[in-house]
């Protein structure tokens, strides 16, 4: 088994799949990166060359891809769950971790990010705070749906949240699911 983080962009998912990485002695992947290494460009150029439902039927393949492998630490894509078939695949074959924040919180996480501007696009007209707000509507049902453990890292360092995923899971150093 997997383990797998989900959660809105900016709620610190390759952050703290590094640090449960470093933790436990895993291999860890962030599923953006790999559907930008499959497509050769970041999301925002798939998007605007092939549309959403491009980029859609990508994740779903990489993240079937990255489920099929065992002993690995998956920050998923914050859009992965649109698609019942990731719900599904996520359910079956991952322990899936919902992370959830404020949405001031991830705005501004967002925003100190640098190459989110270049790498994702704006989901809907609007962007923003309404933006953020908006799509986690939209969203929250279905992270619920596949998280077996939900946390909050508004008030909480990425490293207490990746021990306590650990904790969690019962996972030591050598252990694999």
């Amino acid at each position: 088994m997997n383990i797998v983080l989900i959660g809105y962009r900016g709620a610190g998912k390759s952050t703290v799949a590094r640090l449960l990485a470093l933790k436990l002695g895993w291999p860890w992947v962030d599923a953006d990166v790999e559907i930008e290494l499959k497509a050769g460009k970041s999301i925002a150029a798939i998007f605007a060359d092939e549309g959403e439902a491009a980029f859609r039927d990508l994740e779903t393949m990489v993240l079937a891809e990255l489920l099929d492998r065992n002993g690995l630490i998956i920050a998923a894509g914050g859009g992965a769950v649109l698609r019942e078939t990731n719900r599904r695949q996520l359910r079956e074959r991952g322990r899936v971790v919902w992370l959830r924040a404020e949405p001031a919180a991830l705005l501004a996480r967002t925003a100190a990010d640098a190459t989110t501007a270049q790498r994702r696009p704006n989901l809907t007209t609007a962007g923003g705070a309404i933006e953020v707000e908006t799509i986690l509507r939209e969203r929250i049902p279905l992270y619920e749906q596949c998280a077996e453990l939900s946390l909050d890292t508004d008030r909480k360092p990425a490293v207490e949240i990746a021990a306590e995923i650990a904790r969690h899971f019962n996972l030591s150093p050598t252990e694999n699911l």
